[in-house]
C-alpha cells in the first residue's frame, strides 16, 4: 500500500482507503474484504468529493488485494460515479495497480469496456513505482475559457 510522509488519509471505511498525495492526486486503496454496497457508495463518492474538490484530474487506483466489483457496483460506477467525477470535461487519468485476483481483473477491464464514453485515461501497472512515474509525467489539463 502507498504511504509516506506526502500522503494523508482522506476517508476510510470497510470498503478501503481514500488518500491525498502531495503531488496532487487521489490513492484509491480497495479493502481485501467483500465490499457492503452501501459502504461501497460511500467509499466511492468520497473519491469522486476529493476530486472535484481539489479540481485533480489524476488516481491511483490500488486494487492489489481488491475482490471483483460486484454488477451492482459496476453498475453504480458507470451511472453515478463516472459522469460526476470530472464536471469540466476533462479526462480523469487512473493508474491501476492490478489485482492479485483474476477475476477482480476481468471485473476491472469490464468497468473500463463499459465505460468507454467516460472521459477517462487508465493505464495498468504490477508496480507503484510505474504507476507514480506515468501519473507524474502527466501534464495538468488546460481549462477551457468560457
Amino acid at each position: 500500500m502507498l504511504s509516506g510522509p506526502n500522503i494523508r488519509l482522506y476517508f476510510e471505511n470497510p470498503a478501503g482507503r481514500v488518500a491525498e498525495h502531495a503531488n496532487g492526486f487521489a490513492i484509491v486503496h480497495y479493502s481485501s474484504e467483500p465490499r457492503d454496497f452501501t459502504d461501497f457508495q460511500a467509499f466511492m463518492t468520497h473519491v469522486r468529493h476529493l476530486l472535484v474538490q481539489r479540481a485533480w484530474y489524476r488516481v491511483v487506483s490500488d486494487q492489489r488485494l481488491m475482490v471483483p466489483f460486484t454488477d451492482e457496483e459496476r453498475t453504480w460506477i458507470r451511472g453515478n460515479f463516472l459522469v460526476r467525477v470530472r464536471p469540466d470535461g476533462q479526462p480523469l487519468h487512473v493508474a491501476v495497480l492490478l489485482a492479485h485476483n483474476v477475476f477482480a481483473r476481468l471485473a476491472t477491464n469490464l468497468v473500463v469496456s463499459e465505460a468507454r464514453e467516460a472521459q477517462l485515461v487508465y493505464r495498468m501497472f504490477e508496480q507503484e513505482s510505474s504507476a507514480l512515474i506515468w501519473l507524474a509525467e502527466l501534464s495538468h489539463p488546460v481549462k477551457s475559457q468560457p
